[in-house]
């Protein structure tokens, strides 16, 4: 052996050789409920909803409208909504027939340009920031309306799913649709008017698409359906589990005066009718609605939801 030439160690393979494997870092922080084939045909899905939402809105607006998907992310609930801008308007998208939700959210840059379009206005310059009238928010639910629309036909043809707007708020992240661990599917969207940008964004939590998993490619779904055996054993260990269900009438905003000046017999209004019962969770996931009363000399209460098992998954 020429000199200066040394032998590789014992049990090791030289890099390039047969057995050599390369090693690469995963990150376990991140939920990887979503398969990456029911990935890829969700953002094919949103890619074509761009093209047929860019002419719809172009020619609602009356000016250059350019749509396009800039990335994607899987992430717990809580994490995709605080990577949420502050300063954006949320629209809860109620899911037929699954009866679960989505949430649509667009910066107020992109919102302010599309309502000053809507009023006919020019867009030489991007708006200024302004609290929203009453004239703006009827435009802002015409926006989204245009919108979902065209998102409704683009999840109609991959999951048999039709998508309409619910309430639109400006404080996304107190909305919860689903539990702070629940994986969620996040895309954003590029919103290009002219030289001005925007953007969108689209959450999808695993709950809102689970009844049509299989048919966005799930592998994980079909593998359970091969080992049902199995699958029944696991899901009987966990249903001996204990976990605190809770029951909430609901939540009041006070000064700190008013907190202070409370005594007993101090009234405090809820603002929320009576009839409407209480609010149910298991640990931190709602689950549905209850009626308060007593069985024998303690405290109950009558669930009301229907598929209590469902909204637990």
């Amino acid at each position: 052996m020429p000199a200066g030439d040394t032998l590789p160690q014992s049990g090791t393979d030289p890099a390039g050789s047969p057995g050599h494997q390369s090693v690469r870092s995963v990150d376990f922080s991140q939920p990887t409920k979503f398969s990456s084939d029911q990935q890829r045909r969700i953002a094919r899905a949103l890619e074509t909803f761009c093209q047929t939402a860019t002419a719809r809105l172009s020619g609602e607006l009356r000016t250059q409208l350019e749509l396009e998907v800039s990335g994607s992310s899987q992430l717990a609930w809580l994490t995709a909504q605080r990577q949420l801008s502050g300063n954006a308007l949320s629209a809860l998208l109620d899911v037929h027939p699954a009866g679960t939700r989505m949430l649509l959210v667009g910066d107020l840059s992109f919102v302010l340009m599309g309502v000053e379009c809507l009023l006919g206005g020019s867009l030489a310059r991007p708006p200024a920031e302004r609290r929203l009238s009453e004239i703006d928010w009827v435009l802002v639910h015409r926006l989204f309306d245009s919108i979902v629309a065209q998102l409704s036909a683009a999840w109609q043809d991959v999951g048999h799913l039709r998508l309409s707007v619910g309430e639109i708020e400006q404080q996304s992240e107190a909305i919860q649709i689903a539990s702070v661990s629940e994986p969620t599917l996040m895309f954003r969207m590029s919103a290009r008017f002219g030289a001005h940008e925007g953007s969108l964004s689209l959450l999808i939590p695993w709950i809102a698409i689970e009844s049509v998993a299989d048919q966005l490619g799930g592998h994980g779904a079909r593998a359970a359906q091969d080992d049902t055996g199995s699958a029944a054993a696991i899901e009987r260990s966990l249903g001996r589990a204990a976990v605190t269900l809770r029951a909430e009438v609901t939540g009041a905003s006070l000064s700190v005066e008013e907190v202070l000046a409370m005594r007993p017999g101090s009234l405090v209004e809820l603002r929320v009718p009576a009839d409407t019962g209480v609010s149910v969770f298991v640990e931190d996931r709602l689950v549905g609605r209850a009626r308060p009363g007593q069985r024998g000399g303690r405290r109950a209460v009558r669930i009301e939801t229907k598929d209590v098992r469902r909204r637990l998954r």
